[in-house]
C-alpha cells in the first residue's frame, strides 16, 4: 500500500467540534479553532480574527443547515477566510443518520483541502457569471432549482446555497462561466 505524504496546512481549520478536530488531524497536518458548535461566543470571534491575521483561516463546517449558519456568522465578523466544503454524501455517518467531517473518509477531507490550497493558487480569471446566467440554467428561479444548485455544489466543490448565495459563492471561488455551464451539462447528461 501506498502511504501518503502528508499534507500540512498552513492556515488554521475552523471546524464545529473535537471529533471534527480529530478527524482533521488523522487527514492533515494542521491546527485547528472548534467553534463548539453554532453558540460561536466573542472569545472564539476573537481568536478566529487573531488566527487570520496571523496564519489564514479555512472555515471547514459540516455540510448541514447549522454548519452553513456558523460558516456565514464566522464570513460576516473575519473577512477574506478561505472555504472547505464536503458534499453532504461524503459526510454521512454508515451506521447513524448523522452528518459531518467526522464521518468524512481521510481522502474525502484531504481533497476538499486540496481543493481550497488550489483555488487560492490558480486564480486566473474572475468570474463572469450573472444572475441572468444563473435563471438560463435553471438554478434560479424554476421547480428543480433547488435539486440543480445541490448538484453544482457537489460537482464543483462549493457546498450547497441558497439561490441568494449562489452567485456569490460562484464568485467566490472564481468560477467561470464555462466551468459552470459543463458542470450543469454533466448534471443533465447524468440525469440526476
Amino acid at each position: 500500500m501506498k502511504r501518503e505524504i502528508n499534507l500540512i496546512i498552513q492556515e488554521v481549520i475552523i471546524v464545529e467540534g473535537k471529533n471534527d478536530t480529530n478527524k482533521i488531524k488523522q487527514a492533515v497536518d494542521a491546527d485547528t479553532i472548534e467553534t463548539n458548535g453554532s453558540a460561536i461566543n466573542e472569545e472564539t470571534i476573537q481568536l478566529i480574527k487573531h488566527a487570520q491575521r496571523k496564519r489564514g483561516v479555512i472555515i471547514f463546517t459540516d455540510p448541514d443547515y447549522p454548519g452553513e449558519r456558523i460558516r456565514k456568522m464566522i464570513q460576516q465578523r473575519v473577512p477574506g477566510c478561505k472555504h472547505a466544503f464536503l458534499p453532504k454524501s461524503v459526510a454521512q455517518s454508515k451506521t447513524r443518520n448523522k452528518i459531518g467531517i467526522e464521518h468524512a473518509s481521510i481522502s474525502a477531507i484531504r481533497d476538499a483541502l486540496r481543493r481550497t490550497q488550489e483555488e487560492i493558487t490558480n486564480r486566473r480569471y474572475s468570474s463572469d457569471i450573472t444572475k441572468m446566467d444563473l435563471i438560463a440554467l435553471g438554478l434560479i428561479g424554476k421547480r428543480d432549482s433547488k435539486h440543480f444548485r445541490e448538484q453544482i455544489g457537489n460537482l464543483l466543490a462549493i457546498g450547497y446555497t441558497n439561490s441568494k448565495q449562489l452567485l456569490k459563492r460562484l464568485h467566490l471561488f472564481q468560477i467561470s462561466k464555462e466551468e459552470l455551464n459543463e458542470a450543469m451539462q454533466h448534471i443533465l447528461e447524468r440525469g440526476d
